[in-house]
């Protein structure tokens, strides 16, 4: 057992360790706020944005963010500490979740309460296909993630998931809808599934259910998924509370808790049946946060603000992704 322990603790370290190698930025403790070296900001303001709660990591230090009520893209620099407006949307669309396609420079948004996806040049800044995932009104697109092949959406008002190919010239093709099986699949009142991440090399998908503080395993094929099994240090089992946007990186997943106002960084099993929370990340610059971007060893995540309904301004926030301990 004691041989076991250390392998693990070596392996979590190694994870710290090789992010940071990564994008060598040197930074706090995990769990203080506040920039992440001195001469960068740990907040970096969405000039102009009425709402916001999709980020994406573009290539080196470049991120994506959204205006959730309007459908407005953000480009800005964690390094530079600056973001301006990219791509101004036509009228009736929204921002939520969204991915960066780099090998074609594309950009997939979710879009909430209109049942649509949308990609975008990242080059021309072009809407290069508008899709219909599910009826407006009635379902509520909200998250992305990207495999080899495609892209695949959440919806939180159904027990589906929407993936969009890829082709190998670039383009997108036709979507389809994967129903699951019970119990990521079944439907409670409130919100279900949200983030969604790619494990494995994309042979398993993981999602996160907001209502019942859970994450599940889906096979992409056929739509069976599992719970996966959480505890704290001490064996004892928790809950993922208001899971909200996720990110996978080899055995180690974080979780965005927005009401809580804290993101969880859960080492998994090889098999992905379960999950221990080895850390749980805070700031003071965190207001609901909702979903986050890694980069190496710099979690970015946008405040949602969805206590604050008069906010004016809204943001990005860096924090450190794991201490290394």
């Amino acid at each position: 057992m004691r041989n076991i322990q250390a392998g693990k603790s070596i392996r979590r370290l190694a994870v710290c360790i090789l992010a940071g190698a990564a994008f060598l930025v040197p930074a706090p403790p995990a769990t203080a706020s506040g920039a992440d070296s001195d001469d960068r900001s740990s907040v970096i303001r969405l000039p102009g944005a009425t709402g916001a709660e999709g980020i994406a990591a573009g290539e080196g230090s470049t991120f994506f963010a959204g205006d959730r009520l309007n459908g407005n893209i953000f480009r800005g620099d964690i390094d530079k500490g600056t973001a301006r407006l990219f791509i101004t949307a036509p009228e009736g669309r929204a921002a939520l979740g969204m991915k960066v396609d780099r090998d074609n420079d594309l950009l997939f948004v979710a879009g909430g309460a209109t049942g649509q996806a949308y990609v975008y040049d990242l080059e021309t800044k072009e809407t290069v296909k508008v899709y219909e995932l599910a009826p407006a009104g009635a379902s509520f697109i909200n998250d992305v993630t990207l495999t080899r092949d495609g892209a695949w959406f959440t919806n939180s008002r159904a027990g589906e998931l929407y993936r969009i190919p890829v082709g190998r010239d670039g383009k997108p093709g036709d979507a389809r809808t994967l129903a699951l099986d019970a119990p990521a699949g079944t439907v409670d009142e409130g919100f279900n599934l949200n983030g969604i991440a790619a494990a494995d090399d994309g042979d398993t998908l993981v999602v996160a259910h907001s209502g019942r503080g859970a994450l599940y395993t889906v096979d992409p094929d056929d739509g069976s998924n599992k719970l996966i099994k959480v505890t704290d240090s001490s064996g004892a089992p928790v809950t993922v509370a208001n899971a909200d946007g996720i990110v996978i990186r080899d055995d180690t997943l974080w979780a965005v808790q927005n009401f809580l106002n804290q993101v969880s960084r859960i080492d998994l099993n090889g098999s992905l049946a379960k999950g221990e929370v080895e850390e749980v990340i805070t700031s003071k610059d965190f207001d609901i946060p909702t979903t986050a971007a890694l980069f190496g060893d710099t979690l970015a995540l946008v405040n949602g603000k969805f206590t604050t309904p008069a906010a004016t301004n809204f943001e990005a926030v860096l924090v450190r992704a794991c201490s290394g301990d």
